[in-house]
């Protein structure tokens, strides 16, 4: 049996407040072993969409009509509105419906369990109990490496206590807020039972009263098993807390502009600064925050043992070059999946490329903005290793170091192909850059490079063995081939 996701989540935030199981079965209207099922399920991250064959529903082409009867009934009244079996006499008399009252009634259920999931926004009090936690977005700059970065700030307060939490990221999408929440998670140790946002955010868009929480972040909500409210953003007393909190990081610890290395080495600097500032702060009663954090600590759920993989799922097709469009940046999957659908993950971090029913054709870092194609060159390499003789004009020359896209040039067409081939699986263990500088080392020695030997070379060089300052020894290697010889004779 399939349980919509809204049905999920209240099953699986019953089960966390202690609700017995029989009675959400009661409830809910679902069998014991289904809530069982979705109660004690680890790990919700969502799995890639891979095509499953299956009969599409009777009802699918009147769905939007449907749905747009049920929206209209919402501003008559009560008595006046349809119920299932309206709906379903008037699909048969004015639509030409063939398929089963039934249908009809668990679509019209589903409709009303969903909005009424969604409608538990409303004015907060001023009062907030322990464990309910306040989350929202600002924007600051950073000098990253040495270059100008427009960023964001997630901030998470805990108002009960007043402890306030942050990490910088590049973007508020769907999967980077998530992926900040989850360290935030991390970092406290537990996760809020109630996560107040506002409708500003990507984790859900309030149009006409109604909260629609985006796909990923009610996976990630049901993951962690907590409730979530949404205000309005213009309402300042509804979130006074974290936006509050928002000015206050950024004053205390965003200047002057930080001028770091990485955005991992910003995100320790707000971690150690964050923590020094819960150490000193009060809550609003007057005690010290660490004091009146073990109330919110003692109220907050456990964290499940599966990491959320935050991760939006897209169908993507290859262009003639084999670079798919994601947001706005080219991605190179590599010419051998030329005009192909292809599904594409992207992480806060990474963009990973599946084809074939999950088989990964390339893992790259995500980019953001304007900009050139993301590409790893090993993802050019199985085409030219079909045809060698591409290599002259090839991108991938301009990653590899210069002596060996000469030597590479004055090969035929056999010895580019095996030496290709050679950098390509020593690359899987070694790495890119170590497999061209173990060929380069082979080429140097006059010889044409094998899988054997630049396996071999690459790690030592990888490990940062002798070979990585330029000074390997082929001796060794003409031996062991020497040797391989008189005893296959």
């Amino acid at each position: 049996m399939t349980v919509p996701l809204d049905v999920r989540n209240d099953i699986r935030s019953m089960d966390a407040r202690g609700v017995p199981r029989a009675e959400i079965a009661r409830e809910l209207h679902l069998s014991r072993n289904t809530v069982a099922r979705y109660a004690d399920m680890e790990d919700l991250s969502p799995a890639p969409p891979l095509p499953e064959e299956r009969p599409r529903p009777a009802l699918e082409e009147h769905v939007a009509w449907v749905d747009a009867v049920l929206e209209a009934d919402l501003g008559a009244p009560r008595k006046q509105r349809h119920t299932a079996k309206r709906l379903y006499d008037r699909l048969v008399e004015e639509r030409g419906y063939e398929g089963s009252y039934s249908t009809v009634q668990r679509h019209v259920r589903e409709w009303r369990l969903a909005r009424g999931a969604g409608a538990g926004g409303g004015y907060l009090e001023l009062e907030w109990a322990p464990g309910t936690a306040q989350a929202d977005y600002g924007s600051f700059e950073a000098a990253l490496a040495g270059e100008r970065a427009h960023l964001k700030l997630l901030a998470l307060t805990l108002p009960h206590s007043n402890a306030r939490y942050a990490v910088a990221g590049m973007s508020q999408r769907a999967e980077c807020m998530c992926a900040g929440l989850a360290d935030i998670f991390g970092w406290i140790g537990r996760a809020p039972r109630e996560l107040v946002l506002d409708n500003a955010t990507e984790a859900g868009r309030r149009v006409r009263g109604e909260v629609t929480e985006s796909h990923l972040f009610s996976l990630f909500r049901a993951h962690y098993r907590m409730g979530s409210r949404y205000c309005n953003p213009y309402s300042g007393n509804e979130k006074g807390s974290v936006e509050n909190a928002v000015g206050f990081i950024r004053r205390n610890l965003l200047v002057p502009v930080p001028r770091v290395g990485s955005l991992a080495e910003l995100n320790a600097l707000l971690r150690e600064g964050c923590d020094r500032l819960n150490a000193a702060s009060r809550a609003r009663d007057g005690r010290p925050t660490p004091e009146a954090l073990a109330e919110d600590l003692a109220a907050m759920l456990a964290l499940p043992s599966a990491p959320f993989d935050a991760v939006r799922w897209v169908r993507c097709r290859a262009d003639k070059r084999g670079y798919v469009a994601v947001d706005g940046r080219e991605y190179c999957a590599g010419p051998a999946w030329h005009s192909r659908e292809l599904l594409v993950g992207v992480r806060a971090d990474t963009v990973e490329v599946l084809a074939d029913r999950g088989r990964r054709v390339a893992l790259l870092p995500r980019a953001f903005g304007d900009g050139p194609a993301v590409r790893n060159p090993l993802s050019l390499v199985p085409a030219l290793v079909a045809r060698p003789r591409a290599f002259g004009e090839s991108v991938i020359r301009r990653d590899m170091p210069a002596a060996l896209v000469e030597g590479i040039d004055r090969m035929d067409a056999p010895q580019r192909r095996q030496t290709l081939r050679s950098i390509s699986r020593a690359a899987e263990a070694s790495g890119f850059e170590a497999a061209c500088g173990a060929a380069l080392r082979v080429v140097e020695g006059g010889r044409v490079p094998d899988d054997a030997t630049v396996d071999v070379l690459a790690r030592r060089i990888a490990a940062g063995g002798p070979e990585a300052s330029g000074g390997a020894d082929l001796g060794v290697y003409d031996a062991f081939l020497r040797g391989g010889e008189s005893h296959a004779g």
